[in-house]
């Protein structure tokens, strides 16, 4: 899908998974720079590999106005604590992305027609944000945003920042964080329970994930407590 003028997309990663960041990522494109997107083999970040990810991200970087906004497990915990609600933080990073960006091109002499996010909750939520932070930019969400190509080449540096991220903590933790929520996110988790305690957990994981819970789910010897009757 193309939009005219010159559009910010903004989009999100690592929402779904348990271990690593929430990463926000915003790009600026006008239509003029439709093509060398295309060219470039940008889509939607879930059809792409990791590997080639990192590539074009290289590439989006050097080449387009940006910004990535990473929130960490551990600041990710704390303002989940403070505002319950993980809409509310997915506005307020997505409006220090297109705040960010906004800035920047007006120190290029650029006017900002329009940002556009995947559809994330509350149409309000991201407007009352962009307002908190004296933001002034005419937004709009849209379920499968990743059509409009900027949305989908934000994707990918919200993809491979997020990416980079788990990789980082892997190395830390020295064990291999899965992506998702699956059944061996919850037995990687019990590992790390076991070997470094309930604290270190909200360190490397969303603790509001029902993850957390069953990682906690342990006794005093690291192993997985049976349910009664089992």
């Amino acid at each position: 899908m193309t939009l005219s003028g010159n559009i910010i997309g903004v989009d999100e990663s690592g929402k779904g998974d348990f271990f690593g960041p929430l990463v926000v990522a915003g790009l600026l494109a006008g239509e003029a720079e439709l093509p060398l997107l295309l060219e470039s083999g940008v889509r939607d970040s879930k059809r792409i590999s990791d590997g080639r990810i990192q590539i074009l991200d290289r590439q989006l970087r050097a080449a387009f106005v940006h910004h990535v906004v990473v929130m960490m497990p551990r600041e990710y915990n704390r303002r989940y604590d403070q505002v319950r609600n993980l809409n509310i933080m997915l506005a307020e990073c997505h409006a220090r992305a297109i705040a960010s960006i906004v800035q920047q091109a007006g120190a290029r002499g650029l006017k900002i027609d329009l940002a556009v996010s995947d559809k994330f909750g509350k149409t309000e939520r991201l407007a009352s944000a962009l307002a908190g932070i004296s933001c002034q930019v005419p937004t709009v969400q849209m379920v499968r945003g990743e059509a409009v190509l900027q949305v989908a080449a934000a994707s990918i540096l919200a993809r491979a920042e997020f990416v980079r991220c788990i990789q980082r903590l892997s190395t830390e933790v020295e064990v291999e964080l899965p992506k998702g929520a699956s059944a061996q996110v919850d037995e990687v988790g019990r590992r790390l329970v076991a070997a470094r305690g309930a604290s270190y957990l909200r360190q490397v994981a969303k603790k509001h994930f029902k993850n957390f819970g069953r990682a906690m789910s342990t006794d005093m010897f690291g192993q997985q407590k049976r349910e009664p009757g089992n």
